[in-house]
């Protein structure tokens, strides 16, 4: 069942600082001044489910097992755009984040989907 849809419209100059460390953020536009720079921009498409441990995050057909979801990551993601993933288990998983199984963080771009599935 799809909880989650969207398509990356556009990278931030500096997305690569990040994704070295093993996460990214997307955002609806217009992110935060202090952000803009690092994050992918997104069409802001509603939630219709779920989001929990166990559920599946496909990006570009690839999927990664969510283990932990922050407290405020499905509100923030249907009305903003806005999420951090965190492809390593090293750190606390936020409120406004979902963590994965660790795994190398796949290459986004412009016209990469990104989905939630149960």
């Amino acid at each position: 069942m799809m909880i989650y849809h969207t398509t990356v419209k556009a990278a931030g100059s500096d997305v690569a600082a990040f994704a070295k460390k093993g996460f990214f953020i997307t955002f609806g536009e217009p992110a935060l001044v202090s952000l803009k720079d690092f994050c992918y921009f997104v069409e802001v498409n509603p939630v219709m489910g779920e989001i929990k441990p166990g559920s599946r995050l496909v990006i570009d057909g690839n999927e990664y097992r969510i283990t932990e979801v922050g407290s405020i990551a499905a509100e923030n993601l249907g009305k903003l755009g806005h999420l951090t993933v965190f492809f390593h288990e090293d750190r606390e998983c936020l409120p406004g984040s979902i963590c994965v199984e660790k795994s190398r963080m796949p290459e986004l771009k412009a016209g990469s989907r990104i989905s939630i599935i149960e």
